[in-house]
């Protein structure tokens, strides 16, 4: 299944996030009214105990089996309510629904592949090189929505640390490095950023070549997760539009399509000698 969505407007995300909430007040009052603490539940249905409590605070899209996997601990009655109020909310579920249900898939994964060919992973980027990203956002962003989108996306980053037991590896064009987003100083500190996460024995950093004659990635970037119960999904992005692929052959073709740009991209320690040279020239 591959499901597309074109970006909504202030009132599709206000309509989204208030809804977020409202399931997850519902999730919150039935997994109370069973007399189970938020750890108690993520134990039963199998997810961590923080990606509970964002679908609890309204900030994370509930996994599309959440209800199936809480009938042993709420209950048949409550599962039926759960999965109404679920039903509710995919109806209204616009870009920001898909993201943030691909961000609850990467926060479960226990494989993350990344391929980016526009500008550094969302998961890799220091500060100031996620500001310059969203300072030259159009139409503009204003200051606090700035501040808001740099806070979440280094949020975000707390998944490289706090999963040591995932595999994380990211493919990253020599070009989205070259072109010097933020200026050279930001450069330097994306640089610096990539060679010390790359140390991590869960992460590895492969910088594709600016000349690769058998380049199999001219469909853009794409990413992979698998999940705890060893399922694959794939996700892309475009220009205010985002695709959420669950279709098993579909992803296939994708884990196809990365394995073949893993050989063709430099190995990690020709990835690390590239980057200090890199560096070196700023």
């Amino acid at each position: 299944m591959a499901v597309d969505h074109d970006g909504g407007g202030t009132s599709s995300e206000s309509e989204l996030s208030d809804s977020l909430k409202t399931f997850g007040a519902v999730l919150k009052a039935l997994r109370e009214e069973s007399g189970l603490t938020q750890e108690e539940f993520a134990v039963r249905v199998q997810y961590s105990h923080a990606y509970i409590a964002k679908i609890e605070q309204g900030k994370r899209f509930p996994p599309t089996d959440l209800p199936s996997r809480a009938e042993e601990a709420l209950g048949t009655v409550a599962v039926k309510v759960l999965t109404a109020a679920a039903r509710s909310l995919t109806r209204r579920a616009g870009l920001a629904s898909w993201f943030r249900q691909w961000a609850g898939i990467e926060e479960e994964a226990i494989s993350l592949y990344a391929y980016e060919c526009r500008a550094v992973p969302g998961l890799l980027q220091p500060e100031g090189y996620a500001r310059a990203v969203f300072e030259r956002q159009l139409p503009p962003f204003t200051e606090e929505q700035i501040d808001r989108q740099v806070a979440a996306r280094l949020e975000r980053q707390a998944l490289l640390t706090e999963r040591p037991n995932t595999a994380f590896t990211f493919i990253i064009e020599q070009a989205v490095l070259k072109r010097r987003v933020g200026g050279s100083s930001v450069t330097r500190d994306v640089i610096d950023h990539l060679l010390s996460i790359g140390k991590r024995t869960n992460i590895e950093i492969q910088v594709m070549p600016l000349q690769q004659e058998d380049h199999c990635g001219v469909d853009g970037q794409l990413y992979l997760a698998e999940t705890p119960g060893h399922r694959w999904f794939g996700y892309t992005e475009g220009h205010r539009s985002s695709t959420l692929i669950a279709d098993p052959g579909e992803v296939s073709v994708l884990n196809q399509r990365y394995g073949k740009l893993r050989s063709q991209a430099l190995d990690c320690r020709a990835t690390v000698n590239l980057l200090e040279q890199m560096r070196g020239a700023l």
